[in-house]
This record gives structure tokens, sequence and C-alpha cells, in this order.
């Protein structure tokens, strides 16, 4: 295995190296938060396809193959689908607006009234995908080294708290673009290949296991409903899907960059259900299906390609969980603290810019590490995750974009009844089920429609300004003419 230590322990000093080297670029909020709004096409779309495909999509995709066959492919399929509705319907006029939080948009649609409850709701849930991410690094550390557990996420959450602390956006892109090549090769050039060579070719699959596994819909009708309710529409609102979409330097980067990550994603889905039937083959009495992604690179890949592979899949977590860290220090210091304390954001390049951001992800990283301790389940904490998210903003947010007769009260109703059913319906049904995303999805539209037509319509100076917005024609927020523009119709 020293060969394997070896590339591993390459990996991550890499990853700090890079930390340091994006902490001399990032000068300004702008650089620090949103990779300076320049990345083109190829940066932007290796960092949206890593900061997507975390642990859940490799580990747990390859355990969803090994339980289902074909059909486990259908919770990454979704992920990519909903990129891929991202980035054709609604990345374009995301990137005009020049915002750094979603509640910041909300603020900036309904007139400045969502920002707090809306900003909460998101911090809890880029909390909580953090904390997945982070948890997963004891099934790879104990893998690779016999590691205990809590030492496990010390060590994984301590290497991207580092970077991600030390150069913010500019450094989270380029471990990602590193990342997104290791998974690339990792799994798709060489752990796929492997795997179905090892198993005997698609013949012998189809020959050792039931009919089954080879039916696309064999996971069930009412999962693959799910998971589009779930993920499909989760891609479309998430602070930290969000946060990538706003480093891209122009529309057209936003649109196709996410389009070609968003068809990785759907090759990498398919991808991880072949590795999982071929484990299937390979072992067939497991004691648990997310055991599949560690036992089958263990035993069947040679020294150093081992190493790669299993880097590939910390490569894989390490994405998704310091985007999620990002953009849980992002919504906790600009949509929460600076507004409880009155602050209005701004976009200078003042130093202290920075080093706020850079204080706030040190805390949140701290934060998410001590609650990853403290947590076992990984779906259960990123199933409350999701349903937070899709349940309390999901309405609020498409509604903005598409109904102008919406409203700041429809908006704050919406986030309010939606958060507040979805919480009780999972303590009744319990976390796992999904009727708390369901009924309080319903709860969350009919709170929105019913009290945004029984109030006034927003204001025709606020919805002239975010047409403005949307249309690029508007300044940045943060810059002077900005500022005393918002304040006109916000006072009115």
């Amino acid at each position: 295995m020293a060969v394997d230590y070896l590339v591993i322990v390459v990996y991550l000093a890499g990853m700090l190296a890079m930390g340091w080297w994006g902490m001399r670029r990032a000068k300004s909020k702008s650089e620090f938060l949103v990779a300076g709004r320049r990345l083109g096409p190829a940066m932007y779309s290796g960092t949206m396809a890593a900061i997507v495909l975390g642990g859940a999509s490799t580990i747990g995709g390859v355990g969803l193959g090994y339980q289902y066959g074909l059909s486990g492919a259908w919770m990454v399929f979704t992920i990519g689908l909903g990129l891929l509705a991202l980035s054709v319907f609604f990345s374009a006029r995301i990137a005009r607006l020049k915002v750094y939080t979603v509640s910041e948009m909300l603020d900036l649609r309904y007139g400045g009234r969502a920002g707090v409850i809306s900003g909460l709701v998101m911090w809890a849930y880029t909390l909580m995908l953090a904390v997945t991410s982070t948890i997963a690094y004891a099934t790879i550390f104990d893998v690779l080294f016999d590691m205990n557990r809590t030492l496990a996420i010390v060590l994984g959450g301590s290497i991207v708290v580092a970077y991600s602390t030390l150069g913010g956006m500019w450094s989270i892109t380029l471990t990602d673009m590193v990342q997104f090549v290791v998974k690339t090769i990792g799994v798709l050039l060489l752990l796929l290949p492997v795997a179905v060579v090892k198993a005997g070719g698609f013949s012998e699959m189809k020959a050792q296991l039931p009919t089954e596994y080879f039916d696309p819909l064999g996971i069930g009708g009412e999962t693959i409903f799910t998971y589009v309710l779930i993920y499909t529409f989760g891609m479309l609102i998430g602070q930290d899907i969000w946060q990538r979409v706003f480093t891209a330097r122009s529309d057209r980067t936003a649109r196709w960059g996410g389009t070609v990550a968003g068809t990785y994603c759907l090759a990498y889905a398919v991808a991880g259900a072949v590795i999982g039937t071929a484990a299937k083959v390979l072992y067939p009495n497991l004691a648990s299906a997310d055991d599949a992604f560690a036992t089958i690179v263990k035993d069947e890949l040679p020294i150093g390609v081992r190493g790669l592979v299993l880097a590939a899949a910390l490569a894989a977590v390490m994405s998704t969980s310091s985007g999620a860290l990002i953009a849980c220090a992002t919504v906790a210091n600009n949509d929460i603290w600076a507004r409880l304390r009155g602050i209005v954001p701004t976009d200078g390049e003042q130093c202290d810019e920075v080093k706020g951001n850079r204080a706030f992800i040190l805390l949140m990283g701290l934060a998410v590490i001590a609650t990853a301790i403290a947590l076992n389940d990984v779906v259960q904490a990123l199933t409350v995750a999701y349903n937070l998210l899709v349940g309390g903003l999901l309405v609020p947010i498409l509604g903005g974009l598409l109904w102008k007769r919406g409203t700041a009260q429809g908006a704050l109703a919406s986030v309010a009844v939606g958060g507040l059913a979805v919480i009780g319906l999972m303590a009744a049904y319990g976390i796992l089920a999904n009727e708390p995303v369901y009924y309080g999805l319903l709860a969350s539209l009919a709170a929105y429609v019913a009290v945004s037509l029984t109030t006034r319509p927003t204001d025709a100076a606020v919805l002239a300004a975010w047409r403005e917005r949307l249309a690029g024609r508007a300044p940045e927020p943060g810059t002077a003419s900005e500022t005393v523009s918002e304040q006109v119709p916000a006072a009115q």
C-alpha cells in the first residue's frame, strides 16, 4: 500500500498548495467569493461538475447500482437533469444578477424583505450538505489507513477548511479542477472498465444477476419521482450551485459550460450504476451496499491505480464539501450576520471584506467538523438538507423568476409555511419518508399564491430595477450608483 499512500499524500499536499496560491489572488470580496466572476468555459464546466458530484454521487451511486442494478443511476441522473435545466433555462439570468447569494436575489425581486428568513433556511441546507460530505471522509480514510472515525473527519475536514479559508473561491476552483480530472481518470477511465472486465463482461453480468438489475425503472417509479423532486429541483435553487454560476464570465459560459457539466453528470451516473452492478457479481453478499465502492477498489485494482481511484473518491467528497462550506459561510456572513447588524453588503476592494468572509469560513468549518463528529447517518442528514431547501425555498425562488404577481409577503409566507411543514412532517412521518417534501412543497405553493394574490403587488420601481438587473443593464451590487438606486424603492 506504500505507493497508494504516496499518491494520496501527494494529492492532499497539492490541495493545500493550491489554497496558498489562491490566497495570493483573492484580494477583493468578488475574487474571494466568486473568483472575480471571470471563469471561462473549461474551468467553469469542470468546477460545476466537481461541486455536484460528491461522495453521495460516487460512493452512494455505486451502492445504488449494487442494490438495484442499472436503475441505481437515477439519483445521480436526476442531479444531471437539474444541472441541465438550470443551465439552459435560468443560468444566464442568474449570472446577470451579479449577486453573491440566493437571498440577495430574493431581496432584489421582492423589495428587500425576504433575506434573513430565506438566509436561515439556505444556511441550514448548506451546513447539512457540508456535514454529509465531511462524514464521508471517515469511510475513505478507514479504507486507506484503518483510521478512527473522529480522527478521519478531523483530518479531511481540516484540509478542506484550510484551503477554503486561505483562498476562497479561487482556491476551491483550482482544487475542483484537479478533483474533476482525478475523478474522470479514476472512475470513468480506470474503475469502470476494470470492474466490467473483472465481472466477466455484460453478458456474464446478465447471466449472474436477476433481470430486474437491467430494468431502467427497476428502482421504482415513486423513488424516481422523489429523486426528481429533491435533486433536480434542488439543483435549481441551491446556494452552492448558484455561487458557481456567479463565477461565470458571461451568459454564454454559464449556459454552455453548465450544459457540458450536466451531460458529464449523466455519464457519471451510468458509470456508477454499472460499477455497482459489476460489484454485485463479484461480491454478492456484502453487508452494506455502500461498501461496494471501497471493496471493488481495494480488491480488484493494481497498486498505484488503487491509490488514484481512492483519491478520486476523496476528490468527490472534497469538492462538494468545500463548495458547501463557502456557500454556508457566505450566507451566514452576508445574509444573516450583516443584516442583523444593519450592514449594507458591498463589493469593495477593502481587505476587511476578505478577512471577514475568511473568518466566517473558518468558523463554519469548525461547526461542520463538530457536527459531523456528532452525527452518524449521512443519508438522513442529506435528506434533511434537501427537504428544507426544496420545501422552503423552491416556490419563492422560481416564483420570483417566473411570476411577476408574486409579492414579498407571499414569499415570506411560502418560506415559513413550507419550512415548518417539512419539519413537522419529518417529525410525524420520519426523516426518510417521501411525504414531508411532497406536502411541504404543496403547502409552500398554496401559501405563496394565496398571500401574493391577497396583498398589494410589488412596487413598480422594484420590478423595474429587477428587470434591469435581469437584462444585465444595472450596475453590480455594492457600487455607489447601485447603493443609491436601491435605497429609493426600498424606502417607498
